[in-house]
């Protein structure tokens, strides 16, 4: 019985192997075509570039949805940590229709205050709850867990939108 799986177990591994290596004897029909290597690469790379979060000048985020239509806003680490010890935030309505550089809601920490901004136009569908029982939790994931709305999109977002890198650099020059 044994002998009988390790017979099974190799002829896998060449088959899987075969598979991955094509041979100099192999057929040339039974190789996979350049044209389709290179469709599916474009369909990984282009669902990565759709989930890419994209920061503003007034340190908020956005981050689309697979399908482009929806998009979840929040503020940036730089935000979090520049507002310290946030005791309370003002979250949007659900179903409040809003335009891009509209102040959806404000954040209040022992320091400042700040209001929160959308890039977009749209209508907010679904807000962060958890952050009206505890606020603080903004310090700890702002871009994560933290976030503050989702919403609709219509249109493109306003102002300038930068990558992680670029808003970095712009950071550090502030």
């Amino acid at each position: 019985m044994a002998a009988r799986f390790a017979v099974a177990r190799a002829a896998h591994q060449l088959s899987s192997s075969a598979a991955r290596k094509p041979s100099a004897f192999a057929c040339q029909r039974w190789q996979r075509p350049a044209a389709m290597m290179v469709v599916e690469r474009r369909l990984f790379s282009g669902s990565a570039a759709v989930r890419e979060k994209k920061y503003t000048e007034d340190h908020e985020w956005i981050e689309y949805s697979a399908d482009g239509k929806t998009c979840t806003l929040g503020i940036s680490e730089y935000a979090a940590k520049s507002l310290g010890d946030v005791v309370y935030v003002e979250l949007p309505q659900v179903d409040l229709e809003i335009s891009a550089g509209d102040a959806i809601g404000a954040v209040e920490s022992v320091k400042s205050a700040s209001d929160i901004l959308t890039p977009v136009s749209g209508t907010v569908v679904e807000v962060n709850s958890t952050l009206e029982q505890k606020p603080g939790s903004l310090n700890k994931d702002p871009e994560g867990e933290s976030w503050i709305a989702k919403l609709t999109v219509e249109g493109e977002p306003e102002g300038k939108m930068m990558s992680k890198e670029e808003y970095t650099a712009f950071t550090e020059e502030a």
